[in-house]
Parts: structure tokens; sequence; C-alpha cells
């Protein structure tokens, strides 16, 4: 008995439901909580972004059922070369469907876009402890040739305002911080 074929199609209005299901099984793999994940979509947010011209979304289903997609941006200023690239955003299958080749179907449609665009290139930013993600894009020949380093804003402005700071030793931070706790304490 043979298995269903993957079919992979660009994410329209009709699919936009299944898509947007998908989207937020991802986030809440990754950690996000089911609300926030959910008031997300349903604000609106993901809808929005795959209008913008350059960002492109594929689904991927067997038998009418979605079992995974890929998000991706074509723009020259995505990719640390000249050339113009196509970045992978996001990819995601379901955990029940790994291994029956859907991210193999979904990166063959991201190819055959990068291909339509005159794209040289294909970047995915995949986070280091995902292992398995990433042995899948390196069996691909993907290679790694950057480390892509996250902070918030915030922590960013006081870090920075910070180095206008005096240096003060452990001693002295240790000292301030029991000084401003025990005024703290005392009001």
């Amino acid at each position: 008995m043979s298995r269903s074929p993957v079919i992979v199609k660009r994410v329209d209005d009709d699919s936009l439901h299944a898509f947007t299901e998908l989207w937020v099984a991802a986030r809440v793999e990754r950690g996000t909580s089911i609300e926030v994940a959910s008031r997300a979509a349903s604000e609106g947010r993901l809808a929005h972004a795959l209008q913008r011209p350059e960002v492109r979304a594929y689904l991927a289903t067997v038998d009418d059922t979605a079992l995974g997609f890929a998000v991706m941006s074509h723009a020259p200023i995505s990719c640390l070369s000249e050339a113009p690239c196509v970045a992978i955003d996001q990819i995601y299958v379901l955990p029940s469907a790994r291994n029956h080749g859907v991210a193999r179907h979904l990166l063959a449609a991201v190819t055959a876009y990068a291909e339509k665009v005159g794209s040289e290139q294909i970047v995915s930013n995949v986070p280091a402890q995902l292992r398995d993600a990433n042995r899948f894009f390196a069996r691909l020949g993907f290679s790694s040739t950057s480390v892509r380093r996250i902070t918030s804003t915030a922590l960013l402005r006081r870090r920075l305002s910070s180095g206008d700071l005096p240096r003060y030793s452990l001693d002295q931070v240790l000292i301030r911080r029991r000084s401003l706790r025990s005024r703290a304490e005392a009001s």
C-alpha cells in the first residue's frame, strides 16, 4: 500500500487557517504559551506579514491534512553577500509527520522559488540547540557561515550606557547592592 503524496502549495486565503494552526503549534513547541501564540495569530500580525511582497509561505499537506509549512523572504539584505538570496525564516513539520519527506518537499518549493527570483543562495537560521534540524540542513549542503546573536533592545541600551559608568570591583558592587536593599527594606 503506497502513501499519499505530499502536496505543497503557496498559502492563500483558503489555506490561511490551516497555516495559522500549524504556526501556533510551532510556537508552542518552541516554548511560547498557547495564549501568547494564539493572540499573535488572532491579532492579524501573521496574516499581515504574509501579505508583504517579499514574504512567501508554503503549506505541505497529505490528504488535505496540513503537516508542515515554510516561510521565507527574498531580499538582498537578508544574506551576507551581494547576490540576491532567499532566507528561510521558519520551517516546521508536525512531530508525527517528521522523517516522512515533508520538509524535503517544502525545501523543494523554496528552491523552485529561489530559482524563479534568480537567487544564488538560500539561507536558513537554525537555532544551535536544535541538533536534529542542524543535522538535517547540514546533510542538504547548508554550511554555517556566522553565529547570529540576539539581545533585547533594552538590555543592549543598558549595557552600552553602563560603559560610561566607572567600573566597580565585585566587592564594591555587593556592598552597593546590600546598601540599596537595606534602604528599600527600611522604607
